[in-house]
């Protein structure tokens, strides 16, 4: 088992009860959606998964560790094991494709040696050799949105989060990205993505775990009740 949520709430200091109870079990290699309204508690919950918020109430182990618990000096230490795949891609727009990528790997201190390897790697897994000295202003949405899953999957992530990555690009773009996260996914890294795109999800035939007003409404193994 790669994640357990156990009975965790969160509830901020205005009052705002973000997440009510929620429990949840994710296993190594899966692929999830997680779906929902706006106000949900999606953004919540992926803020705990690499504790940049921890519960109210509840706890929650990746890898079998709790992260509740975990001491702040070891929290750079779990964001290394987490890759996050933004909507808005979060690019350095001063920094090539190659850069942006290295950088992920020169802040938890890897040597240029290996840093040199596996972005060459991932520039190839992605779909994005021959673009590795373009700026971010000189690529297409899909190919920004390329570089920011490199640079996610740069330190060998455990666990793979996808914020609504499709949000801001056309639908055959989107199906292209899809692609290239079932194929991450086929090599043994465990995806979560918050969506709203139900097409995109219907077509997935995978689990998705429903979140309305903080609470798992339902979760369905491959989605088919519940788009």
């Amino acid at each position: 088992m790669l994640v357990q949520f156990y009975n965790v709430s969160k509830i901020y200091s205005n009052g705002v009860k973000a997440l009510d109870d929620v429990s949840l079990k994710i296993e190594r290699g899966e692929f999830l959606f997680l779906m929902g309204p706006s106000g949900a508690g999606k953004s919540t919950l992926i803020k705990l998964f690499f504790r940049e918020e921890v519960p109210t109430r509840g706890q929650i182990f990746i890898a079998s560790r709790s992260i509740v618990r975990m001491k702040r000096s070891e929290v750079p230490r779990l964001r290394r094991n987490i890759g996050i795949i933004f909507q808005d891609f979060k690019l350095l727009e001063n920094k090539t494709a190659s850069e942006n990528i290295a950088f992920a790997m020169e802040v938890v201190g890897a040597n240029p040696k290996e840093i040199r390897q596996r972005v060459a790697e991932v520039i190839e897994m992605v779909g994005l050799k021959g673009r590795e000295n373009s700026f971010p202003g000189e690529l297409s949405g899909g190919e920004q949105q390329r570089v920011g899953i490199a640079r996610a999957l740069a330190n060998r992530p455990l666990l793979l989060i996808a914020d609504e990555p499709t949000g801001n690009l056309d639908i055959d773009i989107s199906r292209e990205i899809m692609e290239l996260l079932f194929d991450i996914n086929r090599k043994g890294t465990t995806v979560i993505m918050a969506t709203h795109a139900r097409e995109l999800v219907k077509a997935a035939r995978k689990r998705v775990i429903l979140l309305d007003k903080g609470r798992v409404i339902a979760d369905n193994p491959n989605g088919e009740s519940i788009i």
